[in-house]
């Protein structure tokens, strides 16, 4: 059964919104548990002078945030990103009555759902694949790494290289300052469940044999990947009895977390011997295929997402994923490859699932030199999704929590 509890102190008319969420969740196979230790979803009640986050005891535990607001702001990016960090959240609801409610996601993930027939069981639709997703973030080093590898081979030159040619297309967007945003006692929280070393977007992957790829690592400067085992890392398994990313590290090297995307590449990798490497940025391209939900990065949901539009790609080779609400994931044979494919093709913002009464202005194409004036088209509405197996056997969310 799967658990959700409402904390924090909602204002008079943010407690009937949370309550008929609430009831939505129960019916779409949630219990409300307020003495629950472990919960799958917590929506935490916050206001704009106090964004009290709720401490989770759990990896699991996935907090969605509820901000009531007079109005939705001209810029939710920049206005109600602050607050979702400031809360420890997964995703932040801002909600105003009348009109309805914005998600903002720490993927940078922004897409609505306007009041009407069906609003509370429409936001407990996009809350369940969040809640009944299963991250896999941990890292287990093993200091075993061939000298030969240590300060890199030709492949971790070509990351160096993509990296750069990312930072001259601008799709390495400044990281949010998350140091000037949260207290050091909040970060240091936030950095022991999830493992980040900050906020920064995209990463890169190239496979070096049968079983293992070089990865970057979470948090860094993706246009400055040098240092083996800080910057760049080596993947050599996942190991599901853990649930845990395997790396091989140098034995004199502290090292950092790997990107959370790695249990994603990692599957791609094993399905397909012909992919040579794997790029992720915030981008968007006309006409690619997506996946259904807005599955938080890290999670094996969104891993099996994407490597079944790989799988459905007419090369898995050359395939090109988009995220839903996030971004791309790219497969090629090697990093060079891919960035001469996409070079001029890239839409600089992600298109987000907005509704009619909240329409973002056109987003300018990316041209690899340049912008140029380009709409793009709306993201479908989500739809239900069919149960998968999760690594340990039991039923994942999908359609339905068991």
């Amino acid at each position: 059964m799967w658990e959700y509890l409402i904390h924090g102190e909602p204002t008079p008319r943010l407690k009937p919104f949370l309550e008929g969420v609430g009831k939505a969740l129960e019916a779409q196979g949630f219990r409300y548990n307020p003495e629950s230790e472990a919960p799958n979803l917590v929506l935490n009640a916050i206001t704009p002078e106090n964004p009290k986050p709720y401490r989770r005891r759990a990896q699991a535990t996935f907090v969605a945030s509820v901000l009531e607001l007079p109005e939705f702001p001209q810029d939710p990016l920049r206005e109600l990103y602050p607050y979702l960090v400031r809360a420890l959240s997964n995703v932040l609801l801002a909600y105003v009555p009348g009109q309805g409610v914005k998600f903002l996601t720490l993927e940078l993930g922004h897409y609505g759902e306007p009041e009407g027939e069906g609003f509370y069981e429409r936001v407990a639709a996009r809350l369940r694949p969040i809640a009944c997703s299963r991250l896999v973030i941990n890292n287990i080093f093993e200091p075993d790494l061939e000298p030969e590898l240590w300060q890199g081979d030709e492949l971790t030159e070509s990351m160096y290289r993509a990296g750069k040619k990312l930072k001259e297309w601008d799709l390495l967007p400044a990281p949010f300052p998350i140091e000037e945003i949260l207290p050091p006692e909040d970060l240091r929280h936030v950095k022991r469940l999830y493992g980040i070393g900050g906020l920064s977007y995209g990463n890169l992957s190239v496979r070096k044999d049968e079983k293992r790829f070089w990865m970057s690592a979470s948090g860094v400067d993706k246009a400055n990947l040098r240092e083996i085992g800080r910057d760049i890392l080596m993947v050599k398994d996942y190991d599901p009895e853990r649930n845990a990313i395997l790396l091989s590290v140098p034995p004199h090297v502290e090292p950092r977390r790997v990107s959370v995307d790695a249990i994603e590449h990692w599957m791609i990798y094993r399905e397909h011997p012909e992919v040579g490497a794997i790029l992720h940025v915030h981008a968007w391209m006309e006409g690619v295929p997506a996946t259904a939900f807005n599955y938080p990065c890290g999670t094996y949901e969104l891993a099996q997402a994407v490597a079944e539009k790989v799988r459905e790609a007419p090369d898995p080779a050359r395939a090109v994923v988009g995220h839903k609400n996030h971004g791309l994931t790219i497969t090629g044979r090697s990093l060079d490859e891919i960035l001469e494919r996409i070079e001029g093709k890239l839409i600089r913002t992600v298109p987000m699932a907005w509704k009619p009464w909240s329409t973002p202005p056109p987003s300018p194409a990316f041209s690899g030199r340049g912008f140029s004036a380009s709409a793009f088209p709306e993201s479908s509405s989500p739809s239900g999704s069919p149960r998968s197996p999760s690594p340990n056997g039991k039923a994942s969310c999908g359609s339905g929590c068991a």
